[in-house]
């Protein structure tokens, strides 16, 4: 019988306030690699209690779960979309899932504000861009906020400083609370797209969002709409989005991710002075990813103790 629980953490990268508070309790596997395969964490499941899961990119499937074995008590992600995690086969497992939300909403809004600016002005572009500066002020305008949840309600409430003239916002359901104090209204997506100056996307990746802006979104938005997302690439069709922005179908976009992270350097965004990308920059404060981090070591010592964990993942929906 082993006097700890045994944890594999599937990055090194983990905040080093995190990894020591959980040696503290666990003994820890990390992969030795810098980058490492799908391969080599399957290898290093075998046997584990709890597992600490800290890609996006990589999914966390029935064959991982099989992997680690059926003395598997507990997963624990570093972020908060769950959208990388078969959520379904944990229920079935009886497995609880951890997560990080709220933490980041306020550093990923703040990118967002950040990225509106910016792709709105053109004063990133390497060319001329007073085309962006003056025809299209910010003051004045309509935003729209594609899901009004922890990060587009953080959104929101900055943009109460730019005076814009409307503030617009749909989902599955109105926030009638927050929306009053925020003075937004509830709209159908499709009037949201019609109706905006700005659109951020703030939304989950889901079944129902992934490809969610597509070719017939762009066409319904306005020639000087700017596009800003922040939460995943998969929701947005990029080559309807490159389409888009070299046709002059929506006038500019700002993007903290994309489909395929990090971008490819042929990718058409790279070239396009229209286009403003970070690269998925929205947690990237050492407060932030420290108390993600911490918060993920949390989640998943409560549930090795058959305890409530601080963030556990139910469901959501944008």
């Amino acid at each position: 019988m082993r006097s700890k629980p045994r944890v594999l953490v599937t990055h090194h990268q983990v905040q080093p306030v995190a990894l020591a508070l959980l040696r503290q309790y666990c003994d820890v596997i990390v992969p030795a690699a810098q980058f490492p395969t799908r391969a080599e964490i399957l290898s290093l499941c075998a046997n584990i209690d709890g597992l600490l899961w800290t890609s996006y990119k990589m999914k966390l499937d029935r064959q991982v779960l099989d992997a680690c074995g059926s003395q598997l008590k507990v997963v624990s992600l570093t972020m908060n979309g769950v959208d990388c995690v078969d959520t379904r086969e944990l229920a079935k497992r009886g497995i609880p899932l951890g997560h990080t939300p709220s933490i980041p909403n306020g550093a990923v809004a703040d990118i967002a504000i950040g990225l509106m600016i910016a792709a709105s002005t053109g004063f990133l572009a390497f060319e001329d861009s007073s085309e962006f500066r003056t025809e299209h002020p910010i003051e004045g305008s309509t935003v729209g906020i594609v899901g009004l949840g922890g990060i587009g309600l953080l959104v929101a409430r900055r943009l109460q400083g730019f005076n814009v003239d409307s503030l617009l916002y749909c989902g599955h359901s109105a926030k009638e609370q927050a929306a009053q104090q925020l003075n937004a209204q509830f709209v159908t997506k499709e009037e949201l797209l019609r109706c905006s100056d700005f659109v951020f996307i703030c939304c989950p990746l889901t079944v129902e969002t992934v490809g969610m802006f597509d070719r017939d979104a762009f066409a319904s938005m306005r020639p000087n709409a700017v596009l800003i997302n922040v939460a995943r690439g998969a929701i947005v069709d990029e080559l309807a989005l490159i389409a888009a922005l070299k046709s002059g179908q929506i006038r500019a976009a700002g993007l903290d991710t994309v489909t395929t992270e990090p971008v490819p350097l042929d990718s058409e965004l790279f070239h396009l002075p229209n286009c403003v990308m970070v690269p998925h920059l929205g947690t990237a404060t050492k407060k932030t990813r420290d108390a993600m981090a911490v918060r993920a070591v949390e989640n998943l010592l409560a549930g090795l103790r058959g305890e409530s964990m601080p963030s556990q993942f139910m469901s959501f929906n944008y």
